[in-house]
């Protein structure tokens, strides 16, 4: 039997203060016992250590019930073995993590169990550690029940047999075990790590064997735009929630997020406070919300980073691309000037002219290409990009590795598989162009003057005359570029392919003011790739010459037409 596992009214649930998860079957009895002990534990740092039935949020009870309780009517087996949970910080995550782990050592008879509470730092799994032992300290019943190693972070059942161990993220944290239960608390700090993916393969691999196996995430919004392991959770629990994603489901998404059009509006919403109720469920518990006022109040003095960071961990504000300080100004205009799903063919199939911008640097940065067309009937500009990587790039540079995979499965990005594959391909692409007779005559392709012998060679031998090859001079004489594509896309007038690599390569760019210039360079940006970004600027110099086509190609293009 197929269950429903989506959560179509998700948003009027939060506004009535209800949990977004769908209705599933539940085993009366075992809900019940669940939450009962879930309820008996204490807060052990609170005064008076009250019962978390009088402390807990209702939502936390809602997802003890469906996780230990969803059951198949026919069959007897859970429903339920994967939870994503979204909630903003200061909601009692680690606490209720701690507190799931003791329920489950109680509810389940499993003999020799083990179980495991992942924390992405020592200090985190060290407080949830210290919260289950906390607990347990608070009842002298539990005391009795549960022997505790503090040495070893282990929490032992006396009568079963069965382990909680509370673990510090890290490469080999679960090789050889088979755990029925694994907590992972702050997925998207994990997913920084260039070992998380395949950790987390480990731990899913290994619940192929249990049907009653389950897997916890309890994570915040990250506060740098999603990536890894976080985004691909997090994508699948939307798809699920939002009906997208039915088959072989068997995941409870439990987001407290804002919908889109909230959390994308130009005069920010979210900033309302009459809002907040909606993704806090613990607020008039862990959340008071005079003092959730008075810090996004002062975070808000700091300027637009600050605020924006504070809104990803207290609102979970999915952050799109950098908002710091020194920004590149184009930023706060590029998620409103999108053409979805435009390709390289159709820029072709649509424009009177194009130019190449290439920019590319040492072994461990990418080579970017971007392609700025203008349009026959508006005269609008549109613009395609497209960047290759050596895998030198993610040993390197591990704390984007998880990024450059993304893009890669994105297919807008390439890691090369062999020395020559990200010139070759560039040069295929560039080919295409003058080919389909879009590229001007003189100055269609712009390169950064360093480091491109290789490819300058690589164009001429396909057959790009010298005279269309053009160094664009970097640093304060990119100004006019940088300017004017700032000034495109706030009037409308510049529009993009509404690619994730390009939103990340805007995201890092960094400005710096020289007397009257602005400039945004490799230097300023530190470890952020700006490539692609680059290319942009060295195609937006070209396209500003105001260029016509060499030539065009008529039966191509009513071809390419037909076949849209």
């Amino acid at each position: 039997m197929a269950f429903d596992f989506s959560c179509p009214d998700w948003e009027e649930k939060l506004k009535r203060g209800e949990t977004p998860i769908p209705e599933l079957p539940l085993n009366a009895a075992r809900a019940k016992r669940a939450v009962n002990f879930f309820n008996g534990l204490q807060l052990p740092d609170v005064p008076g250590q009250p019962k978390l039935a009088e402390a807990a949020g209702e939502w936390f009870r809602d997802i003890v019930r469906t996780a230990f309780a969803s059951e198949d009517p026919e069959t007897g087996l859970p429903l339920v073995n994967e939870v994503f949970a979204l909630v903003p910080k200061k909601n009692s995550k680690t606490t209720y993590s701690a507190a799931l782990g003791l329920t489950a050592l109680l509810l389940w008879d499993r003999p020799n169990a083990q179980m495991l509470i992942l924390g992405p730092t020592k200090n985190i799994a060290q407080r949830c550690f210290d919260q289950a032992h906390g607990m347990i300290k608070a009842n002298p019943k539990l005391k009795a029940i549960f022997h505790v190693q503090d040495h070893l972070k282990t929490i032992t059942r006396i009568k079963t047999g069965a382990t909680l161990a509370v673990k510090t993220f890290e490469m080999g944290v679960v090789t050889g075990e088979i755990p029925a239960l694994t907590i992972v608390d702050e997925l998207h700090v994990i997913a920084a790590r260039s070992f998380a993916e395949r950790v987390i393969a480990q731990i899913t691999g290994g619940m192929v064997t249990n049907p009653h196996a389950l897997l916890v995430y309890i994570t915040t919004q990250s506060d740098v735009p999603p990536m890894g392991v976080f985004k691909t959770k997090l994508d699948f629990a939307r798809g699920v929630r939002d009906g997208k994603i039915t088959e072989g489901v068997r995941m409870l998404p439990v987001l407290y997020e804002f919908p889109e059009r909230v959390q994308l509006a130009k005069d920010k919403p979210w900033r309302d406070p009459a809002l907040w109720p909606m993704v806090t469920p613990n607020i008039g518990l862990s959340v008071n919300l005079a003092i959730l006022k008075d810090q996004y109040a002062a975070r808000r003095q700091e300027g637009i980073e600050a605020e924006i960071i504070w809104a990803s961990q207290h609102l979970n504000i999915q952050i799109g691309m950098g908002l710091h300080n020194d920004r590149w100004i184009g930023a706060d205009y590029w998620a409103e000037a999108t053409v979805k799903g435009l390709t390289l063919e159709e820029m072709i199939a649509r424009c009177e002219v194009c130019v190449a911008g290439i920019d590319g640097g040492g072994m461990d940065d990418l080579l970017g290409l971007t392609v700025v067309g203008r349009e026959r009937k508006t005269r609008g500009w549109l613009s395609w990009s497209r960047a290759w990587v050596h895998r030198i790039a993610l040993e390197r540079r591990k704390s984007i590795a998880p990024i450059l995979e993304d893009l890669e499965k994105a297919g807008e990005l390439v890691i090369c598989k062999h020395p020559t594959q990200d010139v070759d391909d560039l040069v295929s692409l560039v080919g295409s162009l003058h080919r389909a007779g879009v590229l001007p005559k003189k100055a269609g392709v712009g390169l950064d003057p360093e480091g491109v012998a290789a490819i300058v060679d690589a164009l001429e031998l396909d057959g790009i005359p010298t005279e269309m090859l053009v160094p664009v001079s970097q640093g304060y004489r990119l100004n006019g570029a940088i300017k004017g594509a700032e000034r495109k896309l706030f009037d409308g007038s510049l529009r993009h392919a509404d690619q994730a690599l390009m939103t990340w390569c805007v995201g890092n760019a960094k400005t710096e003011t020289r007397g009257n210039a602005v400039i945004v360079t490799k230097a300023v940006s530190g470890s952020g790739k700006i490539d692609p970004l680059m290319a942009l600027f060295n195609a937006v110099w070209l396209m500003s010459l105001n260029p016509a086509a060499t030539a065009r190609m008529d039966d191509y293009f009513a071809a390419l037409e037909a076949s849209t």
